[in-house]
């Protein structure tokens, strides 16, 4: 059996943390996903999925995501339920994410994308510098 998701889509609203009664902490957000076609007026739908993670991936996703940022979504698809004050139940259907990826930089405040953040490298290396152009291997570095 399997019960895996990726998704890549845009924050619709910043997200929500909070520490439970032991500690742990809860980060939700809202992460709206295009679809691959337009609706018959030539307009591009989303779909809107609630997004949930937990302990230190809570901390960072509240810390560093924002309204707007672009960004990826591994996970599962989890249903749960609870009775509300008019004692009817209610059923909730969310990602429970395990990775999340951040997919472009940060905006400072003037709007465009920032070069650093605060020294701290969150991206990594660019391993794709230089796609496209030809790769120099001298033969003492293949392996045959």
């Amino acid at each position: 059996m399997l019960n895996r998701v990726i998704l890549i889509g845009r924050l619709s609203r910043d997200p929500d943390m909070r520490y439970l009664p032991n500690g742990t902490a809860v980060t939700s957000f809202t992460l709206a996903v295009d679809r691959p076609f337009t609706n018959g007026n030539g307009e591009r739908e989303a779909d809107f999925f609630n997004i949930v993670t937990w302990r230190q991936l809570a901390e960072v996703c509240a810390e560093y995501l924002r309204k707007g940022r672009l960004c990826a979504v591994e996970g599962r698809i989890q249903v749960r339920h609870y009775d509300n004050n008019e004692g009817k139940r209610v059923y909730v259907t969310e990602v429970v994410a395990d990775n999340v990826r951040f997919l472009e930089r940060p905006k400072d405040n003037s709007g465009t994308q920032s070069k650093s953040n605060n020294g701290m490298n969150l991206y990594g290396d660019d391993s794709f510098r230089g796609d496209g152009k030809p790769i120099e291997i001298s033969e003492d570095d293949l392996p045959f």
